[in-house]
This record gives C-alpha cells, structure tokens and sequence, in this order.
C-alpha cells in the first residue's frame, strides 16, 4: 500500500536538525575521537579523547601506537563508571569506532555515529583536538609515549582550570576559579602553566612602597 500513497516531503519545522539534538541533549552527551601525533623520529601515536559536552570536560584520554578494537573497549570501560554514563555517544566513522556498537550499547549508552565526511556533527570533540594542536603540539617535539603523557596531563591541568571557554560564558570546565578583582591598586601576576607555554592571569592587590608615610595623625 506505501507505493500507492503520495510522498511528502518531511516539513522541516517539525523535525530535529542535528544542531538542535546537540542542543537539546547537551549535558547528556559523550563524543570521542583520535588524534595523531607524530614523534621527534617520525614515529606515530594515537590519542584517544573522550570529552562531555556539557562543560567541555575531557573525561578520559590516552594514548598507543597500535590502537584496536580491545584497546578502546578498555578506555570506554574506564571513562564511563556504572554511576556516570552518558546517554549518548558521538563519534566517526572510523572501522575502529563502528565495530564497538554492540558493546557501546552494552554499557547503556546510545551510539551516535557521524555521517559520511562530516566531521562537523563531532564538532566539540574536532574542537578540543584543534586547540591541542595550536596550543601544545605546535610547541613541542615528541619523545615517546611516557613524555607525551606527560605532556597532555600538564595540559589537561590548565584546560580544566585555567582555559576560559566562549561556550561556558568565559568560565572554564571547573568552575569556580574567578576571583573578584580585589579594591584599590592591583598587580597582574603570570603564573605558568605548561611548563610555561601558557599563563593564569589572576589580580593580586599592589603593595604600598616601604618608604610611604602614614596619614598624619590630627593635632590635640
């Protein structure tokens, strides 16, 4: 009967678009994916990133030169505890990715993958891999794995706690860190972070020279 009945196009008010799934389900949402980091011998390393969507948390990430289907079965395993599953997991198409499935849901957790060559719907996952390389990988040559985990815990540090984020109203992934500008004559302070590639900015209240008189005492 369904080839007999007139098809109608889908009225776009009345269906979901991506953007709006992604905005609906923000704080439900997981999204892993890889990157590749070449070594100081032309070596390769693949680093797994699992990131929560709803403050940009980076929930587990390491790294292998021979990633396979077992190993990040074991990374899920660890990111995701009974008591802080995600309903939703975001990722590619990668062969690797696509054979976990069955396992994915197996943890309670609905697989959402990609579509062909649309590396947009992993956009916060893209994101943070992007700003990895601006803003570490661009800067160092890496060693082996133990220097490049070393490397991504420094890192990490900063990015939850000191790195403001558009998306979070400036705050960052652990809030709580902005202190009020203290009253009066301030100081900026640098403090490195990354063994000083990058620098918390924070307010300290300005000392008064040693030679300053106080204020005169009224006369008896």
């Amino acid at each position: 009967m369904q080839r007999w009945m007139p098809r109608r196009i889908p009225d776009p008010r009345r269906t979901q678009t991506w953007q709006a799934f992604l905005d609906n389900h923000r704080e439900m949402l997981a999204a892993m994916d890889f990157l590749v980091v070449p070594t100081w011998n032309f070596g390769l390393i693949y680093v797994l990133v699992i990131l929560h969507h709803g403050r940009r948390m980076v929930l587990h990430l390491n790294a292998t030169r021979n990633p396979t289907a077992e190993w990040v079965r074991q990374q899920l395993r660890e990111a995701f505890p009974f008591d802080e599953i995600p309903r939703y997991l975001i990722f590619d198409r990668d062969t690797i990715f696509g054979s976990l499935k069955a396992f994915i849901q197996s943890l309670g957790i609905i697989p959402k993958q990609t579509s062909f060559r649309s590396p947009w719907q992993n956009g916060a996952c893209e994101r943070f891999i992007g700003t990895l390389r601006r803003e570490l990988f661009d800067h160092v040559i890496v060693l082996d794995e133990q220097h490049l985990m070393r490397l991504l815990k420094g890192y990490l540090g900063y990015y939850h706690k000191d790195r403001t984020h558009l998306a979070l109203g400036k705050e960052s992934p652990i809030p709580g860190r902005a202190s009020p500008t203290p009253k009066g004559p301030t100081n900026v302070v640098a403090l490195p972070r990354c063994g000083g590639l990058h620098h918390r900015y924070p307010h300290n209240s300005a000392k008064r020279p040693s030679n300053a008189s106080a204020s005169p005492c009224r006369s008896q």
